[in-house]
């Protein structure tokens, strides 16, 4: 389901707008800054097909002039000065249309990569968590490409061709008007068989760009899971179903091959040069034209060669690109359930949080967040819950796996929206709340860290880009990051790989502590972020996390018993619902969900 016209989480102002109604008008839409570039195609196709014609007509002139009584050789050489001039004039127009054609090509690949790169940007969590990262990917690369080639060669190439087509028509009758049949009786079969081919080929070009959407997901997926893969020996297996996907992809192109092998357009060609000359030969015999009009028009006939031998190639190009525009306008129409809600509330959070009366599920079949459960696709992960926490004060959500600690959590800044109820920020609800106001005011810390791969200094100050040096070190100082730092080679200078897999998991969730601390949040949630902590660490990381909680709204999700005791506000989940709240002394006498946490 597409929703056309839905706001996107976070849309970027652009000084085009384009039509998303169908795959023709957005490219079309794509092109409309570039007529001046279309302009130069055309005018470089119609010079080039116009200044071929000039080669078969003085050619022809020139056996006349020979065949004369006695010979005209004086002729000859003005014929063939005014061939290579008109020669070079062509080449220099065909350069002209094959240089915009490149042009073009390349502005629409840039263009459409920016356009689905900011949609991307924009759309919620839960299109994310849905759609495969592969799929994504293969789509913003590939597919994107193919757009590039349906312009340089496709659209380059259908043009010239066209142009090719229409100079027989035009000139042929200049010699007889009967000499028009067989071009035109060729065209009109040419674009009726071109037509069918067409319809039979998009479905299969459909299924080239699926099935190549289809093994990229699967790669993508293998990588981000080697680790797992190889801990369970499982490369024979990932090997197979790779083999598998890719062998679909070949079949795919297999049928697309089979298909441009039985186009008849050769056919056409050949039967058009046979009937055209056969034509020619009875006028001459009958005494209608001479032999330079014969060898005239065979040469304009001759021109039908190119329309012919680049149309299979050409025509599946611009059908590859379109199928491939059709999947990118489909993730970029796609239907995101946030909008940013620009002339929302953008005034400084003091830390006031309400739920009341939330419900909530995922709104598409959705797979839990990783190690949170899964409780059925329908069901919902929150039910009826209420609370109230005053700015300052440190809240605990305990649970078993699967409680909906996590899915809470999101709905505060919004990652996700309630089903039914409120969130309330300041006493405002947070879909009135301007949301990357929300957001720059509040910050998660999860136990799965995501770090990039750039230098550590970059990694702490992702989310305050104008960071100085000394603001980064007091955050990695208040993070217990500080040190550990220092023992690398180039300190803040360091890369890490891809994800932090270079760092150790203590040391991941240190350097998100510190590009928390760095933000200033007016809320903050750590979602179990200690986990990976030693224990010789742990007394340092919590005193920095009592410091970075005082004075902000502070959400703790753990089975850390040190730091729940401590929260102002404890609540006990339990599938979903509110099992118990309060503090640690009064839960402890009042509700056994929550000693038996104590007592295990």
């Amino acid at each position: 389901m597409t929703t056309l016209g839905l706001p996107a989480e976070f849309t970027l102002q652009r000084k085009n707008k384009f039509d998303h109604s169908s795959p023709a008008r957005w490219i079309v839409s794509h092109i409309a800054p570039y007529l001046w570039i279309v302009a130069m195609i055309f005018a470089g196709a119609i010079g080039n097909a116009v200044l071929a014609v000039v080669v078969p007509i003085l050619t022809g002139d020139a056996f006349n002039a020979m065949l004369e009584a006695p010979p005209d050789t004086s002729a000859l050489l003005p014929l063939a000065i005014t061939i290579g001039v008109s020669q070079i004039i062509r080449g220099v127009l065909q350069l002209g249309r094959n240089f915009g054609a490149e042009l073009l090509a390349q502005k629409m690949e840039r263009d459409i990569r920016d356009e689905l790169y900011l949609s991307l940007l924009g759309k919620s969590m839960t299109f994310h968590n849905i759609q495969p990262v592969g799929d994504t990917m293969a789509r913003s690369t590939n597919d994107v490409r193919e757009i590039n080639y349906m312009f340089s060669p496709g659209i380059n190439l259908v043009v010239g061709s066209f142009m090719f087509i229409l100079m027989p028509i035009f000139f042929a009758p200049r010699y007889h008007p009967s000499l028009i049949l067989t071009p035109l009786v060729f065209t009109i079969i040419y674009f009726i068989a071109l037509a069918r081919y067409l319809k039979r080929l998009a479905p299969i070009t459909d299924e080239v760009r699926a099935t190549f959407g289809e093994m990229n997901t699967h790669l993508s997926e293998s990588l981000d899971g080697v680790e797992i893969m190889k801990g369970a020996a499982q490369e024979g297996a990932e090997v197979e179903r790779f083999v598998t996907n890719a062998r679909k992809v070949r079949d795919a192109f297999v049928q697309q091959g089979d298909l441009e092998a039985k186009y008849i357009a050769m056919l056409l060609l050949g039967l058009a040069y046979a009937g055209g000359l056969i034509h020619a030969l009875f006028l001459f015999r009958a005494g209608l034209i001479d032999v330079g009009a014969v060898v005239a028009y065979f040469g304009m006939l001759q021109l039908l060669g190119f329309p012919t031998f680049t149309s299979t190639f050409a025509y599946s190009q611009i059908s590859l690109g379109l199928s491939s525009a059709r999947r990118i306008l489909e993730l970029i129409n796609r239907e995101t359930h946030l909008d940013q809600n620009a002339s929302g509330r953008t005034s400084k959070i003091r830390g006031e949080i309400e739920f009341r009366n939330v419900s909530f599920r995922y709104p598409h079949p959705h797979p839990s967040p990783v190690g949170r459960g899964d409780r059925g696709e329908g069901e919902n992960i929150l039910e009826n819950i209420s609370f109230k926490v005053m700015p300052g004060q440190t809240v605990a959500l305990v649970g078993q796996t699967g409680a909906g600690k996590t899915s809470l959590v999101k709905l505060i800044n919004r990652t996700y929206d309630v089903t039914a109820g409120q969130v309330l920020v300041d006493g405002v609800d947070v879909r009135e709340w301007n949301l990357a106001s929300l957001r720059s005011q509040t910050s998660i810390i999860e136990q799965d860290i995501f770090l990039f791969s750039r230098s550590l200094n970059d990694n702490i100050a992702f989310g305050k880009p104008g960071a100085t040096k000394d603001e980064i070190i007091a955050a990695s100082i208040a993070a217990q990051a500080h040190d550990f730092i220092l023992d690398f080679d180039q300190t803040y200078a360091t890369t890490v790989g891809e994800r932090g897999v270079t760092l150790s998991g203590g040391q991941r969730q240190r350097i998100a502590l510190a590009r928390a601390f760095l933000t200033d949040p007016r809320i903050l949630v750590l979602d179990d972020s200690t986990s990976a902590i030693d224990s010789a660490t742990e007394d340092k990381i919590q005193r920095a996390i009592a410091n970075a909680a005082r004075g902000r709204t502070t959400f703790i999700i753990t089975h850390r018993l040190s730091q729940i005791r401590w929260a102002d506000l404890i609540i006990v989940l339990r599938k979903g619902q509110i099992a118990a709240i309060g503090a640690h002394d009064e839960l402890m006498q009042t509700s056994e969900a929550y000693s038996r946490i104590f007592r295990e």
